[in-house]
């Protein structure tokens, strides 16, 4: 088995690989976090959630968060689809779209590209936020996505404007940062959550845009078992549920 077995990992890969980062395109962590959902019915280790899903009393929710409750968005609710409300399918994937009254799994992602140490007390606490707001309706399983780039130099886009890193203090390259904001993000922010995953990657974000996974197998190996703890935790939590 191979990372790209996973729809997450996968498309995880393709936000950088042949084309561009964008790291101000908010949307990304959305696209990439949805495959979650696909992969734990793929995998299929809770039989109740698998059904659900089929039956499509369980969906995603486009607008990430539950109908009835204010709060701040997080990239990817699912939870008990609201009933008077259609369940949308979409060629390819295997857990529908609608409408949510109850969040059952909220995921949160971060992409930390470079600058990573100037930035990560705001990640941390957009991280810790999130939670908060993914628990005042419910007590739903958490799950945070981290992706940490390693690359040894690294180029970022605004618009036509290009920002390479250079391994001064001003504007170290991400192998010079990633092993501190790790360390840090698992720290502070990792207990708020049941599943805490951070993804070690490297990508230079230079034409022709390569990507690569820092240890593919280890990347494998920490998504999969994430992907079965949260199955079986699900049944815990929310197996009595209709």
């Amino acid at each position: 088995m191979k990372p790209s077995d996973y729809s997450l990992l996968e498309q995880f890969r393709l936000l950088f690989e042949g084309k561009p980062y964008y790291h101000r395109n908010a949307s990304q962590g959305d696209k990439a976090v949805r495959f979650l959902y696909e992969d734990l019915r793929k995998l299929n280790k809770s039989r109740i959630l698998s059904s659900r899903i089929d039956l499509k009393t369980r969906v995603v929710n486009t607008a990430n968060k539950a109908v009835g409750i204010i709060g701040r968005r997080g990239d990817g609710a699912f939870g008990e689809r609201v009933p008077v409300a259609a369940a949308l399918t979409e060629p390819g994937f295997l857990v529908a779209k609608g409408p949510i009254s109850a969040i059952e799994i909220g995921s949160e992602t971060k992409i930390l590209a470079k600058a990573m140490i100037k930035q990560i007390d705001r990640v941390i606490g957009d991280l810790t936020r999130q939670v908060s707001e993914f628990q005042k309706n419910a007590n739903p399983i958490c799950i945070a996505v981290v992706g940490v780039n390693h690359a040894m130099n690294y180029t970022s886009f605004e618009g036509e404007r290009t920002f390479p890193t250079d391994g001064t203090a001003k504007y170290k390259h991400p192998s010079q940062e990633a092993d501190e904001a790790i360390r840090r993000l698992i720290l502070k922010a990792g207990p708020a959550f049941d599943e805490f995953l951070v993804l070690r990657f490297a990508a230079t974000n230079i034409a022709p845009f390569p990507f690569r996974w820092i240890d593919e197998q280890q990347s494998l190996l920490e998504y999969s078992a994430l992907l079965t703890r949260v199955s079986k935790l699900y049944d815990q939590r929310f197996g009595s549920s209709s």
